[in-house]
């Protein structure tokens, strides 16, 4: 096995036994970065002494005898919305072009007392909305990676790291996972502090994780989650334990729910019927669930959202430099700028009615599936995607992830959406990896 094929779990315990080092693995990296990045175009800002330069300090504190984080010597991609005082953040838009923070966001600080090496800054989407970037899916270039976490999704899926940090207001972790076939996982609202990162709408934003397996997607979330004054909907809480409670196997099968959501006629033929094969194949372990009539509304109660603060959180965007946005973001603003109060606080008030709901669901059962996006990554550079199926999960702050387990038409990945509820994010990837295991053995 090649050191680029090393899973983050495999890699941080060959560097703490002595049998690697961060400098050969992160160098093998750059190695697979300038081989195939030129078609790819993952990285917005990657200096490779910088990258090789904390490796070698982080290799020569191991030899010392110093403390050794779960993610010690481990190469880790962040998307351009986060603050690196050593990279410019640039948002993904030529009005904050060559912006240099002067301190790290509370999401990179955790990862530097875990022990990661910041390899480099990821491309977004323009200010981490729906307009796209120069990053193509590594599957075929032709086709789109996703976003707005494009990049990040990129770099893991096509082996240039072995993780990625990503962000999600609509579908911008789970969507891209599907679309390049790895794991995205959004924990709940408020785990990780997004304090020192772009804010597009607090309601809805957050922070998440890209690998290519479970273990690492619960040893790099598991670093990130911390309280912080800076980020008003983050808690004191006892750290969960997605590592350990991942390794346990349920002490009895989970209870299923199949929920078609009414954004089910969005869904490609060929999705809906790969989906439905997936719930006869899960027999008595899946049951239908008909969500009731309010969770109709959460496409547009989102949108109120999200849109009216975008016109808020982007205004000096669109008042200094409007002509150099987007249409589609400029159209966007320009909608949330019409958001009554009334309607605003409607949406948000209704964050709690259709939460209410979903807690009685998760009394009867254990995880919601859902098709992650409407099909394979669409053909042309041009969109994104529709996140319409990641909505629900966003809206409603639960915790997602998304499950490479199905190929579309094209033989372009497609993902399943897991959902759990809210702050049980550690049964969550459990309860994904007994699914995993329930269906592809």
């Amino acid at each position: 096995m090649s050191l680029i094929e090393l899973t983050a779990t495999q890699a941080a315990q060959k560097i703490r036994d002595g049998e690697i080092t961060s400098e050969k693995l992160v160098q093998a990296c750059l190695d697979r970065i300038e081989q195939i990045d030129g078609e790819i175009q993952a990285w917005a800002h990657l200096k490779p002494e910088y990258a090789l330069e904390q490796a070698r300090t982080l290799d020569a504190r191991r030899q010392a005898g110093g403390p050794i984080g779960p993610l010690h010597g481990v190469p880790v991609g962040i998307k351009d919305i986060i603050n690196t005082r050593s990279l410019p953040t640039e948002n993904g838009t030529v009005l904050d072009q060559g912006r240099q923070p002067r301190e790290d966001s509370r999401v990179v600080t955790l990862l530097k007392e875990a022990g990661a090496v910041i390899m480099g800054k990821t491309v977004t989407t323009e200010l981490a909305v729906f307009a796209p970037g120069k990053t193509r899916n590594p599957h075929n270039p032709a086709h789109t990676p996703g976003g707005s976490s494009s990049g990040s999704c990129a770099a893991v899926a096509a082996y240039m790291v072995p993780l990625a940090i990503g962000t999600q207001t609509t579908g911008s972790i789970l969507r891209p996972a599907s679309y390049c076939g790895i794991y995205g996982f959004k924990p709940t609202h408020g785990l990780i502090p997004r304090t020192g990162v772009l804010s597009a709408s607090s309601p809805l934003d957050t922070i998440g994780t890209f690998a290519r397996c479970l273990e690492d997607i619960a040893l790099l979330s598991e670093a990130l989650i911390a309280s912080d004054p800076g980020d008003r909907y983050t808690r004191a809480r006892a750290r969960p334990a997605l590592c350990d409670v991942l390794a346990t196997e349920p002490p009895m099968p989970p209870v299923i729910a199949f929920a078609r959501t009414a954004v089910w006629d969005q869904a490609d033929e060929t999705t809906q019927e790969a989906f439905e094969e997936l719930v006869e194949a899960l027999g008595d372990d899946c049951n239908d669930l008909p969500l009731s009539e309010p969770f109709d509304h959460l496409i547009d109660m989102h949108r109120n959202i999200m849109y009216a603060d975008l016109a808020k959180n982007y205004a000096s965007y669109y008042e200094n430099g409007k002509d150099q946005l987007s249409d589609t973001l400029c159209g966007m603003i320009e909608f949330g700028q019409k958001v009554s109060a009334v309607d605003y606080n409607t949406a948000i008030d209704g964050q709690d009615l259709l939460n209410s709901g979903l807690d009685m669901v998760f009394d009867h059962f254990d995880i919601i599936i859902t098709p992650a996006t409407t099909g394979e990554a669409p053909e042309g550079l041009e969109s994104t995607g529709s996140p319409v199926f990641n909505s629900l999960a966003t809206y409603c702050g639960t915790p997602a992830i998304t499950l490479p387990m199905m190929e579309g038409p094209n033989g372009l990945p497609l993902g399943v959406q897991v959902i759990g509820p809210r702050n049980d994010d550690a049964r969550l990837l459990r309860n994904a990896n007994w699914l995993m295991k329930r269906v592809l053995g």
